[in-house]
């Protein structure tokens, strides 16, 4: 290898790893507990929080560095089923839930689970259950797979500095 190439490598290796590290430091991620893990995976436009806890109980709150947040922001819960799911950004309070019956999401604001939303509403979040292999899936427990919600526009319309997710699996160990 000349020189050049190898210099060309080495330049190439260190653009790879500071756009690796850019992602770390754009969201500053705490989780309840230590096993929890979320990892995160931004660009330009979109960011996905790639959720792992092994208990299946937990909360984590995200914190942006960036002075607005991304035009979509993406959970993946790689939960077995999802009894609910709690995201706080400012003043809103999105909830949700899976039926491990037929995969259906119910969604709901401020704690009013009796008035749940329709697709039209600003603030619904079309969560899918997707297998390992990111199609579609209505087998529950999901075993490899995870549950993707895409949270809704509206609810970081305030751009709040950080945003908190509860989650409860149906499955938790």
């Amino acid at each position: 290898m000349s020189n050049i190439g190898f210099a060309g490598g080495i330049l190439l290796m260190l653009v790879a790893w500071a756009g690796a590290a850019d992602e770390a430091t754009l969201y500053k991620v705490t989780t309840q507990r230590a096993n929890d893990r979320v990892d995160v995976k931004a660009d330009k436009d979109r960011v996905v929080f790639s959720v792992a806890s092994p208990q299946g109980i937990s909360h984590a709150v995200i914190e942006r560095a960036e002075e607005k947040w991304p035009d979509a922001v993406v959970l993946q819960l790689h939960l077995k089923g999802l009894e609910s799911l709690r995201v706080v950004s400012g003043e809103s309070i999105v909830e949700a839930s899976v039926s491990s019956q037929d995969g259906h999401p119910r969604i709901w604001l401020d704690g009013q689970e009796d008035a749940p939303l329709n697709k039209e509403h600003p603030y619904w979040m079309a969560i899918r259950a997707l297998g390992a292999d990111g199609k579609l899936s209505k087998d529950f427990p999901l075993c490899e797979g995870y549950l993707e919600v895409p949270l809704s526009k509206a609810l970081l319309e305030q751009n709040p500095k950080s945003i908190t997710i509860h989650w409860i699996d149906f499955y938790r160990n």
